[in-house]
């Protein structure tokens, strides 16, 4: 890795009031507390522990509520982070920051809920990704049932397997507009697999429905159909496709942190 990579941390807010932040009396999801501190706070220290990484922008509508929380108010005082305020969809705040900013490639996309992220899953996700215009990170469900047997993902079946999305996105150059503003159409309906797959032509989604295409291959061909390199990155840890989305989530979660706390105890 020859230039460092900006890494953008969504922390924004949906529309609607969320459950989570709710619960904990707090204006936003990512300073819901999860092992005892707001979730945002372990995804962004893992970025800003990854030797690659060399600036963090969190993204949101609230970056005053950052500020004024006592247990997240570190960030802002970080000078490798900035706070940047978003609209309310993913790509098209995306969009305008990369335009407004000039952010340099590459481009490490994750989100405030990505609790469980650490350093073995950057590490991997990095080296995968890196050369590629845009990569997806993604669990097969094989690796998630063979240790979490009782996890619910939303999956896409492909000729070689259910995947689950990771969270972790990677924008290695500015070929990728073109993707990043077609996810803008189709981002209301992110979690309808065959809206997004029927977006990017009828061979796609035919493929997919007929279980003729692989995910890999699948990602591969879409990126042709734009001129650019795509890539599929199979996560090997199951805990990379398990975020705080809803409680059962956050009890799972704090569980899988107990457990490493007890094998890797503080020195």
């Amino acid at each position: 890795m020859t230039a460092p990579i900006t890494a953008i941390l969504l922390a924004g807010a949906r529309p609607i009031p969320d459950p989570l932040a709710q619960a904990a009396g707090v204006p936003v999801k990512p300073l819901a507390p999860v092992g005892g501190e707001p979730m945002i706070n372990r995804p962004a220290r893992a970025l800003l522990g990854h030797p690659a990484i060399g600036r963090v922008i969190i993204l949101t509508q609230r970056p005053d509520a950052f500020a004024d929380h006592p247990a997240a108010a570190w960030l802002a005082a970080d000078p490798r982070v900035r706070f940047e305020t978003g609209g309310q969809g993913i790509a098209s705040s995306l969009l305008a920051l990369m335009e407004g900013h000039a952010l340099p490639f590459p481009i490490l996309l994750t989100t405030a809920d990505h609790v469980l992220l650490d350093q073995a899953m950057l590490d991997q996700f990095v080296a995968e990704a890196e050369g590629a215009d845009i990569a997806v990170a993604m669990v097969e469900r094989a690796t998630l049932i063979a240790r979490y047997p009782g996890s619910r993902r939303t999956w896409l079946k492909f000729r070689d397997g259910w995947w689950s999305g990771a969270n972790i996105f990677w924008i290695g150059s500015a070929r990728a507009r073109p993707v990043i503003a077609l996810w803008q159409e189709v981002e209301q309906d992110r979690k309808k697999g065959w809206k997004i797959l029927a977006a990017f032509g009828l061979f796609a989604l035919l493929g997919a429905l007929l279980r003729l295409l692989t995910l890999r291959g699948g990602i591969a061909r879409m990126g042709r159909k734009f001129g650019l390199e795509a890539r599929l990155v199979a996560m090997a840890q199951p805990e990379a496709c398990i975020d705080a989305d809803k409680a059962e989530d956050v009890m799972l979660i704090e569980g899988i942190l107990r457990d490493r706390h007890s094998t890797h105890p503080p020195l």
